[in-house]
Parts: structure tokens; C-alpha cells; sequence
């Protein structure tokens, strides 16, 4: 009758895209869906879903979601509102703002930190959301 996998496939956040190893984009991405990105994105990914960078994965400039796991690179402006995992692999620099943090040792960590609860989406001084 009813296929309960197709109707979870189509409830938004449910989706994943991903971003394959080779695969280099420069721009802005938006996705209800979350992100498995193993190549390199320069620009501002945004999603309401969870965001993996692999091992291979780079990510260059601002990333917003609501849960991170990172192995890759990232370099930039990011703002996770609930659980950001960095792995043993990861490397991050720039501006974190996250609502909790797990660091797993041999990761390396050189960024601003703010944490807390009243985690707000990234605005310039006019308003927008980055």
C-alpha cells in the first residue's frame, strides 16, 4: 500500500545532497536538506538540516545549520545551531558560534568561540542573513 520510505523522502530536512570528491563549487547554497560534502565549496552554504564535511571536504567562507560533523576543512564564518562535532581530522579557522561543541583530540582548533543557547543567525549591519 503505503511505501513509508518514499513519504520520509519527501518531508523537507529529510533530503541529502552531496558534494563529491572533484567537485569544486564557488557560490551560494541554500537546501530544507542536509550536506555530505567531500569536494570543496567556496561561498555560504545554509541549510535548516545537518552539515558532514568528509575528510577530503573543504568548505571556504560562512556555513549555517543546525547540526555539523566536520573530518575536512573549514575556513570562515560558522554559526551551528545545535551540535557542532569536530573530529580527530578537522581543521577549522575563523569564527565559530555554536550551541554545544564536541572536540575530539588531534583536531585542530583555531578559532573564536562563542556558545550558548541564544545562538542567532548570521546578520550584516543591514539585516541580511549571510
Amino acid at each position: 500500500m503505503f511505501n513509508k520510505d518514499k513519504i520520509e523522502d519527501q518531508i523537507p530536512g529529510k533530503s541529502q545532497n552531496r558534494i563529491s570528491h572533484g567537485t569544486t563549487i564557488e557560490g551560494d547554497l541554500t537546501s530544507d536538506g542536509g550536506f555530505r560534502i567531500d569536494g570543496t565549496i567556496l561561498g555560504t552554504v545554509k541549510t535548516a538540516a545537518k552539515v558532514v564535511i568528509g575528510k577530503d571536504g573543504v568548505i571556504t567562507g560562512h556555513l549555517e545549520c543546525k547540526n555539523a560533523d566536520i573530518e575536512g576543512t573549514f575556513s570562515g564564518k560558522l554559526l551551528v545551531h545545535g551540535l557542532l562535532t569536530l573530529k580527530a581530522t578537522a581543521i577549522i579557522d575563523g569564527e565559530v558560534i555554536a550551541n554545544k561543541l564536541a572536540v575530539e583530540p588531534g583536531a585542530h582548533f583555531n578559532a573564536t568561540c562563542k556558545m550558548g543557547t541564544g545562538v542567532k543567525s548570521l546578520a550584516d549591519s543591514k539585516g541580511k542573513t549571510a
